[in-house]
């Protein structure tokens, strides 16, 4: 990458790919950071949903499960269980947001206010002292959410070793002394599919945190990225003019926080004037996608009351597509919602020091900006319905 190019991608990394898409007035061309993404929407779903671009185990989840089988399991019983705890996910909401200041810190009191919401769903209360509090740690300590600055990762990672082995002799006491159903715990949905013959205690340990961060880390984002546009396109002292779940929608258009996705070449083929060798990466841009003129009106603007006009949606794959789209999306989708709502809820929500280039990490996250929420006392209908 040339030096020019690194400092347009560090400034907005966003503008920077649409840029090159822009210049490139081909199907496919060079990111900055080396590979080749795909620029036309109607290619990139073709790579999302073909068989012959998406077979074999999905790279979600390294080598952690032994088959494809194991991995759809593993999602579909993690979505589940996340589903049913719903009322319990909104009901420690309704108490997080209530006990909020006045003005906070995002997205970091967005992920604390996520991961408090989130973590007896993640890991029960009654779960060894040690494990419980190692979990804490890395919330804080940047195992959960990435760490910006080089010492704190490196902190991290002994963190991150302290945790995988409290948590493997969590999953082996659970595996020796069986809790029975319903699952108490994401844990207990994955001990519920995965046999100790095909996954080990520490495996399943390593999984579970995999999991633990898969979960909180883009509804946080997601969250973030929600309050943070609605704010800054709505500045009236007046309740938002949307519904809560137009504005999720909009946000995960308008900021997906996976911004690339990766897909390898199974054998050789030219695209857009590229020769593919079997086994290079060849991405697709949700936010290109998201993005692209003639298929989306105002395709810059961030929109909430699209979502309820005809012919105003392109491609929408915030979540992926195909055999490989996220199995939790729309349990991902309500919880965000639930969220918002209850933030809004009675309540005028402000922002500053927004600013809407995105920071790109482990996916897409705002720029830390500053939220304050003001309660309207005797809120309208309006409110209460959280709109």
């Amino acid at each position: 990458m040339r030096i020019g190019e690194k400092r347009r991608f560090r400034r907005d990394p966003l503008e920077c790919i649409d840029t090159l898409r822009r210049r490139s007035g081909t199907e496919v061309f060079r990111l900055p950071h080396g590979g080749y993404c795909v620029a036309d929407s109607d290619l990139a779903q073709s790579l999302l949903r073909s068989p012959a671009y998406n077979t074999g185990k999905s790279g979600f989840f390294d080598e952690l499960l032994p088959t494809r089988h194991a991995q759809v399991e593993v999602g579909h019983a993690v979505r589940n269980f996340l589903r049913a705890g719903l009322p319990r996910y909104r009901a420690e909401l309704t108490r997080a947001v209530t006990a909020l200041p006045a003005a906070g810190r995002w997205p970091a009191a967005g992920d604390a206010l996520v991961h408090r919401c989130l973590a007896d769903l993640l890991l029960h209360p009654e779960s060894a002292a040690r494990t419980s509090g190692l979990t804490d740690q890395a919330m804080r300590g940047g195992v959960v959410f990435h760490a910006p600055r080089a010492w704190r990762r490196a902190r991290a990672e002994f963190l991150r070793a302290g945790l995988l082995t409290a948590l493997t002799e969590e999953v082996r006491h659970r595996r020796r002394h069986p809790a029975g159903e319903p699952p108490r715990d994401v844990l207990d949905a994955l001990l519920g599919v995965c046999p100790p013959a095909e996954v080990t205690d520490r495996t399943l340990a390593g999984l579970h945190l995999m999991m633990y961060r898969a979960i909180v880390v883009p509804i946080s984002a997601s969250l973030a990225w929600s309050v943070l546009l609605g704010c800054l396109h709505h500045t009236a002292d007046t309740p938002w003019p949307w519904p809560a779940d137009q504005v999720v929608r909009e946000a995960l258009r308008h900021r997906p926080i996976p911004w690339l996705l990766g897909r390898t070449v199974p054998h050789a083929v030219e695209l857009g004037g590229v020769a593919f060798r079997p086994g290079d990466l060849l991405s697709v841009s949700p936010y290109l996608m998201h993005h692209e003129t003639g298929r989306w009106t105002d395709p810059y603007e961030f929109r909430p009351e699209r979502w309820e006009e005809p012919g105003e949606h392109g491609s929408y794959v915030p979540f992926g597509a195909g055999p490989y789209i996220c199995a939790g999306a729309a349990v991902a989708q309500t919880l965000l919602t639930e969220s918002l709502t209850a933030l809004t809820r009675d309540a005028r929500l402000t922002v500053t020091g927004g600013d809407t280039r995105a920071v790109i990490s482990e996916g897409n996250v705002p720029r830390p900006f500053m939220l304050h929420r003001t309660p309207r006392h005797g809120g309208s209908e309006h409110d209460r319905e959280g709109r």
